[in-house]
């Protein structure tokens, strides 16, 4: 018994692997462009558990099954070093929620990600070339 009257064997389920996928397969920083975009089609090719960042369910549940396949909600960083994206999967009956953090070694692109602001903008630009005069 610890000091506080609780043993962690009470807490966590001794026969429960725990891996850290976060610092396991990193390298120091993820690279500085984004591997994938907002709104892009991807594939989960590792299922994920929870590693006991999601409080609502004991550490070594399956929150999503490998293969399924979501789209990505918003990029954040954790640490400062580590890129997360937030994917939102639909569909997935077994899977307890529906939007999981993934870094990218989890993800595979099902489409080409196509920038519609970066092709907005470049439009724009050319059709103020060609019918704007700087005169």
């Amino acid at each position: 018994m610890a000091a506080s009257g609780l043993d962690h064997k009470s807490i966590v389920d001794v026969d429960t692997f725990l891996h850290d996928s976060v610092t396991a397969t990193r390298s120091g920083k993820d690279e500085d462009a984004t591997k994938f975009g907002i709104g892009q089609k991807v594939k989960l090719i590792k299922e994920i558990v929870n590693d006991g960042t999601y409080p609502h369910a004991a550490i070594g549940t399956l929150m999503m099954p490998e293969g399924a396949i979501g789209y990505i909600k918003s990029v954040g960083e954790f640490l400062q070093v580590i890129r997360v994206y937030e994917v939102h999967f639909l569909g997935v009956d077994i899977a307890p929620v529906e939007v999981v953090g993934c870094r990218e070694h989890e993800l595979e692109a099902m489409e080409d990600f196509r920038d519609e602001i970066a092709e907005e903008i470049e439009f724009m630009r050319k059709h103020r070339e060609k019918y704007y005069s700087k005169d």
